[in-house]
């Protein structure tokens, strides 16, 4: 079957290939199924057992991994229920574009609440643009981080001095030329990419990133399967999995996303996905960075295109609670629904075998 492919920010059409033709794979790419596999069981039983202990991987206990569902982690999460979605807030598509900039360009809850203390809820059609501006400063000042480690943000070159300051002149340009609108009408995930990569400051990744947020609002209904974006770390990740080949990362993207179920199959996991849910192609280019850092520690003989060796932040319990998920309405996800995990976890200690064990089953619900 023919598969869309981005090459050089357009679309391709290739035909599917076979990893004895095409792919030649590594240690690394076995492991990538079963970190995946338990990452995911990691999320049910968080879902069912909020003390946990949730996993035997003293990897994955020790250190941060985002889920393997990027609408499942806790930023994502926020922004669907509390910016997004909530059901005081306007639906307009200029005011969702707004708030759904605002919170990403920080990537910060207490950033987007702390703002709300301030000035009140976010709104473009009655926003103060200074107010906010010195509401961020003032952060600052009480040495309140107001921007997420999770991305490199680059400031737009504006004119202005504070980066924050830079960001809310490219927002406020942005509004004025009419870029929600354009994007409103975009039909497929690409335009809007290019649209957002169009401007200053935004590039390849976190233009992709944005669009994909924007999608999860009722602004949009493109599917997701259509365009990826690798970042930096699945680029890492997929030089890990694979040996050396001149195809393009996102067709390696594809080809994994095409083939999970008879990658888990093989394998013997079972992979419930998100409430039925199948991994879509920005999942998977998420599982790749996440892989690009687990294997830090599991295959430390792999050093991959990056050259790291160490997993930089260590996992700590958030004081929030975790809310019921929610997700996009027209997901149709049943976020009610049991699963039975048993999946294979991870331990080191037997050096020469694979090393995974099963674990205990535990309902969800």
């Amino acid at each position: 079957m023919a598969r869309l492919v981005i090459r050089r920010l357009h679309i391709h059409r290739v035909p599917s290939v076979r990893p004895s033709s095409a792919f030649r794979t590594t240690s690394v790419y076995e492991t990538f199924w079963r970190f995946a596999a338990e990452r995911q069981a990691i999320y049910y039983r968080r879902l069912a057992d909020p003390v946990g202990p949730w996993t035997e991987d003293a990897i994955l206990n020790r250190h941060r991994f985002t889920n393997c569902y990027r609408a499942a982690d806790r930023v994502s999460q926020y922004l669907l229920r509390h910016v997004q979605y909530d059901e005081r807030r306007s639906q307009d598509p200029r005011e969702l574009f707004f708030r759904t900039l605002l919170f990403k360009v920080f990537n910060r809850i207490e950033t987007w609440e702390g703002l709300e203390r301030a000035i009140g809820p976010v709104s473009w059609s009655t926003i103060d643009l200074d107010a906010l501006n010195s509401s961020l400063s003032a952060m600052r000042a009480r040495g309140q981080a107001i921007y997420s480690p999770a991305y490199i943000m680059p400031a737009p070159r504006l004119g202005l001095e504070r980066k924050h300051s830079n960001h809310l002149r490219l927002l406020a340009r942005m509004m004025h030329e009419g870029v929600p609108e354009r994007i409103a009408r975009a039909r497929n995930l690409q335009q809007v990419y290019e649209t957002l990569l169009g401007y200053p400051g935004l590039g390849r990744f976190l233009a992709f990133q944005y669009a994909i947020d924007l999608n999860y609002s009722s602004m949009l209904d493109l599917e997701e399967s259509d365009f990826v974006v690798a970042g930096p770390g699945a680029i890492d990740g997929i030089s890990k999995c694979f040996l050396p080949t001149d195809r393009p990362a996102e067709e390696l993207i594809y080809w994994v996303c095409d083939r999970q179920d008879e990658e888990f199959a093989k394998r013997g996991i079972r992979f419930d996905g998100l409430f039925g849910r199948r991994l879509q192609p920005i999942d998977v280019q998420n599982l790749f960075c996440e892989i690009s850092k687990y294997a830090r520690v599991a295959h430390p003989e792999v050093t991959g295109a990056a050259g790291r060796t160490r997993i930089k932040q260590i996992y700590s319990v958030s004081s929030r609670p975790l809310p019921s998920p929610s997700f996009p309405p027209r997901w149709g996800l049943e976020t009610g629904t049991t699963f039975a995990v048993s999946v294979c976890g991870f331990g080191l200690q037997s050096p020469g075998r694979l090393p995974f064990g099963e674990l205990p089953k535990r309902a969800v619900g």
